[in-house]
């Protein structure tokens, strides 16, 4: 088992007799898990099973559930919605004193009008439409599985997509630790000069204070712990990677650890290829965030 995605897509259908249905489900990137139902009118008992369902497979992510229904209305014809016809009726007097020189609504116009004209469908039992709907969330559960493989897929191509941002981190790590190796060096170097042009101008200067000063400097440019800490973020981001649970927020956390160090870094450089390497740095950084942003 690997990291999953957050993004994917699966469809599947079915039929029972003159009724036929059609699921879609789509998942997007989300910082939870937020599931929505589309269902048709005489179906919305399916939500909450529908919304349980997802809930046991999926721990993040904005996933939209869609079915449609087709009925095969044969003989069956169609009827006005003597209700819905009433409530146009009623409203049209008040939009013709609002718009002044409307004229008079055809009847063709009010039929065409969503709502009006409607199929008469057949009345199921009780018995028939449990057993229509339980086939129906059967299939759901098919198309959930679907998007459960997608969503595999996705994230065992991202992992590899990681790891390799994690080596390029990790090479980087390794030419920044060889080059803060040699900035006590010159840091040292560029002090002496500094330090002996001061004394011929300002000779009261204690010698003492210079060297406080000195090692002050030194101090803050010591880039041991940064290059630690961002040793220690790599090793936990391919254990990360490496598990079977949803790690997207830990992931994501750890990016922020991770470029928190990098600007350390860049900020302690004394050392123009230095600081190049932490731009370098921050760049893969943002790179890795990028994919784990949709990691489940």
């Amino acid at each position: 088992m690997t990291l999953s995605s957050m993004t994917g897509f699966a469809r599947t259908g079915g039929q029972d007799g003159a009724c036929s249905w059609t699921w879609e489900v789509k998942s997007v990137n989300a910082k939870g898990l937020d599931v929505r139902c589309r269902l048709p009118g005489g179906f919305e008992r399916l939500e909450p099973p529908a919304r349980d369902r997802v809930k046991k497979m999926f721990r993040r992510g904005n996933i939209t559930l869609n079915l449609n229904v087709t009925r095969d209305k044969g003989g069956a014809g169609f009827r006005v919605n003597q209700a819905v016809l009433e409530e146009l009726l009623a409203i049209l007097p008040e939009i013709q004193k609002r718009i002044p020189g409307a004229g008079a609504p055809s009847a063709d116009g009010l039929l065409g009008l969503r709502g009006v004209i409607e199929p008469i469908e057949e009345d199921l039992s009780d018995e028939a439409r449990e057993a229509l709907e339980t086939t129906i969330l059967a299939d759901l559960d098919s198309a959930l599985e679907g998007l459960a493989q997608m969503r595999g897929d996705e994230g065992s191509r991202l992992v590899s997509a990681m790891e390799s941002h994690l080596d390029e981190i990790g090479r980087l790590c390794g030419r920044a630790e060889e080059l803060a190796a040699a900035q006590p060096d010159a840091i040292r170097e560029r002090l002496k000069t500094q330090v002996q042009a001061l004394l011929e101008d300002v000779p009261a200067i204690p010698e003492e204070r210079l060297i406080q000063e000195a090692a002050l400097l030194m101090s803050k440019a010591d880039l041991r712990e940064e290059l630690d800490r961002l040793k220690a973020h790599q090793e936990a981001a391919r254990q990360l990677v490496a598990s079977d649970d949803a790690v997207g927020r830990k992931l994501d956390f750890l990016c922020q650890e991770f470029n928190r160090e990098a600007n350390t870094l860049c900020s302690k450089s004394q050392d123009i290829e230095l600081t190049r390497v932490g731009l370098e740095l921050k760049a893969a950084i943002e790179q890795l965030r990028e994919q784990v942003q949709n990691i489940e």
